[in-house]
């Protein structure tokens, strides 16, 4: 089972990526994670995906492609895989063309931006230990305190209302065009498409998702 999941930052994207992944025992491959452990390794790469990150820019496609072609030699996705957050522009969903890494499903989760913002204005992360939080659906025990070291919690440079605001901007200008991509291939019965309404509880939206896919 090969997925890519489509949809905007803050989507809930990551949620259900833990679902599928979990459901059809396949890796989950997160470029955004994968770019913030190379970030906290301090790698060159990491350096700079990290300016650009905090600027609220995409990180260059050759880059990108680079770091996921060489994630999916690895043996644990010889049965599948599921991409979250790639590709992110036509450029890299045709690297995967080239390299013969054919996709099965498309699934977008479709959030209005306004409550994208809410979403991710309101995360607070323990820097050391990789925990989230939600000032508003999942607050810690004591506010901003993470609840099992008590010490402070942080809102993301990429979590900031102005840098959503930039990073909603660049997905409508930069990834929307890959929608009408996949659509187009879905005419041609080379993937199936599944577009979902991203407002409804995680737990709602999985179910859609599995029902669709059976």
């Amino acid at each position: 089972m090969r997925i890519v999941l489509l949809g905007p930052p803050g989507a809930g994207k990551g949620t259900q990526a833990e679902i599928l992944c979990d459901k059809f025992n396949i890796p989950h491959i997160s470029t955004g994670n994968m770019l913030r452990d190379a970030i906290k390794a301090k790698t060159d790469l990491g350096n700079q995906a990290k300016e650009l990150m905090d600027r609220g820019v995409l990180v260059p496609d050759k880059v990108i492609v680079k770091v996921v072609v060489d994630r999916l030699k690895e043996d644990d996705c010889q049965k599948g895989f599921l991409f979250d957050g790639f590709p992110r522009t036509i450029p890299q969903a045709k690297a995967l063309d080239k390299v013969s890494v054919p996709i099965d499903i498309v699934v977008e989760i479709d959030v209005p931006d306004e409550v994208i913002i809410e979403r991710m204005a309101g995360r607070r992360v323990h820097l050391n230990s990789g925990r989230n939080y939600h000032i508003k659906f999942n607050p810690p025990a004591i506010d901003n305190l993470d609840d099992v070291t008590g010490e402070l919690l942080v809102q993301r440079e990429d979590d900031k209302p102005g840098t959503v605001k930039e990073r909603l901007e660049i997905y409508r200008s930069q990834t929307l065009p890959l929608i009408d991509f996949y659509v187009e291939k879905s005419q041609k019965k080379e993937v199936n498409y599944i577009r979902l309404d991203g407002t409804f509880l995680p737990e709602e939206v999985s179910e859609r998702i599995l029902k669709e896919i059976n």
